[in-house]
């Protein structure tokens, strides 16, 4: 009964088309001045969100840092036994799962990312320092804990700030680009970590591992005073670097995409309304359970250059051998991500990423052989575009009120990082070199995520034809339809 009750509800939402849409582009100057004057907005726009990718780059950084440095004497100089590694790695999403939904909340009720989400990541920055200096395992597991609780405000808020300003057509390339970043981090970030760990060892009585922590958490408060004068804030708070006509523009390309404006439903429905929406919605939690599945599968991220290890070279080799498969990925992504904003599907691009993984799976769980496991990193890594590709079906999925939106990318992203939590203990030293196991559960849970995707694909093709027998039925032209 609750999910029938969601569905009509965004039904209602897509079906609200606002009368003033009708009025043309009169207000813009006709329709070829209106088009110029878009391609310029995007421009400003794609230019200054362009930050989010260096942002993005650097929060990956400080979250798998670690593992580079679990290479230079991590684990021995904090005396690290048994599981307590592991448990360093997992602890973070904790605190990253308990602070993403309050945190896109907060962020959709001040409605000045600009201030928000950099002053976050000073502070994270801080706190990646901070790891530098300790001592024991409590000291790093209170770091991790408290860099998780921080680190969560970026993600989920940099997809809202994009899901405020692109339409659902442009949304999957920019979801892309963003989320290059964390592919490029692990490419470049391996490299970054393998000349700190080579050069920096007994540089004024440190550990080489610690200028890693040092050195990385500098170069992020560095960059979050940059972003502060960079990044934009909302459409209808954005006003120092838009004319208005430009800002009038943005507004209306969003109540245009879905048929409602995002600042009247957020004058409408308050901050514990979107909450109730989202959380009262099965497909929030379909998405959230399918890309939980995905992220187990995807855990491999945080041992790469263990996994690397396996094929026999050197520390400084294994971290450069590190580097291509991410940057294949990061090709793989954008190309699948730009052509399924092209044709308007996302659960056929999710598969056949998936399935790649999948055979990277079973080539590495087969054999041994140095060529064929660095060929199967390459498969793994580009099974990233799915992920990516997902992230954009779920703000085209929950399209509005913008309350709901907030919480619901939150609440999802939130729940997937149970994958990590579980990733962290997939991948036990016990298991190795081989890794058997571990690759036996990433084919299952990439199997289970594929099955969840295709489900929820049919239902979205029934809700776009009920809108469809709607609009016959009223005489109402061609308007919102769920991407699938």
């Amino acid at each position: 009964m609750s999910s029938s009750i969601s569905d009509k509800k965004d039904i209602e939402y897509a079906d609200n088309r606002l009368e003033a849409n009708v009025d043309g582009d009169e207000e813009f100057g006709g329709h070829e001045a209106r088009k110029e004057l878009e391609k310029k907005l995007l421009r400003k726009l794609d230019l200054r969100m362009s930050i989010l990718i260096v942002i993005y780059i650097l929060n990956y950084i400080d979250r798998n840092n670690a593992s580079a440095a679990r290479l230079r004497g991590f684990e021995a100089d904090l005396h690290l036994v048994g599981q307590q590694f592991n448990t360093l790695l997992s602890i973070l999403y904790v605190g990253y799962i308990l602070m993403q939904i309050p945190s896109n909340m907060l962020l959709n009720r001040i409605g000045r990312p600009s201030l928000y989400l950099p002053c976050c990541m000073i502070i994270w920055g801080t706190i990646s320092i901070l790891t530098g200096i300790t001592t024991n395992f409590i000291g790093a597991l209170l770091t991790r804990f408290f860099l998780g609780f921080v680190e969560a405000a970026f993600f989920p808020g940099s997809l809202f700030l994009l899901s405020k300003w692109y339409k659902r057509s442009e949304l999957g390339v920019r979801t892309a680009l963003l989320s290059c970043g964390s592919l490029i981090s692990n490419a470049f970030g391996s490299l970054i970590a393998s000349g700190i760990l080579d050069g920096m060892q007994g540089k004024l009585g440190h550990s080489a591992w610690r200028w890693l922590f040092y050195i990385e958490g500098s170069l992020t408060i560095f960059v979050a005073i940059c972003a502060i004068f960079i990044l934009p804030d909302f459409p209808a708070t954005s006003h120092t670097w838009l004319s208005p006509l430009e800002v009038r523009l943005a507004e209306k390309r969003m109540e245009e995409d879905v048929g409602v404006s995002d600042e009247t439903q957020t004058e409408a429905a308050g901050a514990v309304h979107g909450l109730v929406l989202a959380l009262t919605d099965w497909k929030v939690w379909w998405l959230a359970l399918a890309l939980t599945s995905m992220v187990i599968s995807l855990s491999f991220n945080a041992f790469f250059p263990t996994l690397s290890a396996t094929m026999g070279f050197s520390t400084t080799i294994t971290l450069l051998l590190c580097a291509p498969p991410w940057a294949f990925a990061t090709l793989v992504a954008f190309c699948v991500t730009k052509n399924s904003d092209r044709v308007g599907d996302r659960f056929n691009h999710i598969a056949a990423s998936l399935f790649g993984g999948i055979i990277g799976f079973v080539i590495a769980l087969s054999t041994m052989n140095t060529a064929a496991r660095y060929v199967s990193l390459f498969l793994m890594a580009q099974s990233y575009a799915a992920f990516i590709t997902f992230l954009a079906w779920v703000s085209n999925s929950i399209p509005r009120p913008p309350s709901k939106r907030a919480v619901a990318i939150a609440c999802i992203n939130a729940f997937s990082q149970l994958g990590n939590v579980a990733g962290s203990y997939v991948w036990p030293s016990a298991w190795g070199p081989s890794y058997r196991h571990s690759y036996a559960i990433c084919i299952s849970t990439n199997g289970l995520c594929i099955v969840m995707c295709y489900i929820f694909k049919k239902h979205l093709e029934r809700l776009n034809k009920r809108l469809e027998e709607e609009e016959k039925e009223e005489g109402k032209p061609q308007g919102f339809r769920y991407l699938t």
